[in-house]
Formats: C-alpha cells, sequence, structure tokens
C-alpha cells in the first residue's frame, strides 16, 4: 500500500513495540470519531495527530497506516495497528517496528 500522493518523509522516527487489535474492536467508534476496519490500514498512537501517516516496518516488511485512534493501553507498547496492517508486516502479536512520520 502507499500513502496518498504527495506525502514524503519528514525526519522523524519512533521505534519499539508494535501489537495489533481487531475482532473486539469492529465496528466501534475510533478516537477520532470514525468506525474502526480491522481490514484497513490504520494504527492507534497515543500522542501523534490524528491522520498523521507513518512507514511502518517490520523485519524488511513496511506498510503505510493513518493514525485514527489512542492508544495502545498496554505499557512498553508504541503502536496499536489494524489486524490488516500487522499481517501486511508479519507481526501476530508483538513485535519490534520503526515507524517514519510521512507529510
Amino acid at each position: 500500500n502507499q500513502p496518498p500522493a504527495g506525502l514524503q518523509p519528514a525526519g522523524v522516527a519512533i521505534s519499539g513495540v508494535a501489537s495489533w487489535y481487531g475482532p473486539g474492536f469492529q465496528g466501534n467508534t475510533t478516537a477520532n470519531g470514525e468506525i474502526y476496519n480491522m481490514y484497513g490500514y490504520t494504527a492507534a498512537h497515543k500522542s501523534l495527530p490524528y491522520n498523521t501517516w507513518l512507514k511502518v516496518t517490520h523485519e524488511g516488511r513496511s506498510v503505510f497506516v493513518r493514525i485514527n485512534d489512542r492508544g495502545p493501553y498496554v505499557g512498553g507498547r508504541i503502536i496499536d495497528l489494524s489486524l490488516a496492517s500487522a499481517r501486511a508486516i508479519g507481526i501476530s502479536g508483538i513485535g519490534f517496528v520503526s515507524a517514519e512520520v510521512y507529510r
């Protein structure tokens, strides 16, 4: 997948443990008011602005995600990926990722 046309790396990167969320949240309202779709390429972050795009990389595989929710609420994790986003980069539980902000 790709970010919207015209977005470029912003020179801001984070890294740490990522997790995913899915079935129990499917159809619920996200923090920005959207309906959560575990098959979309979205993610939850504690402080990045909504609609921020990230290129998330795990073990050489990357996926572009858009921040539309808040979390994770488990200590030591930096991002919660949608089910589709996690699967795209090979995460089935938790995994170490690097994420680059695109603007």
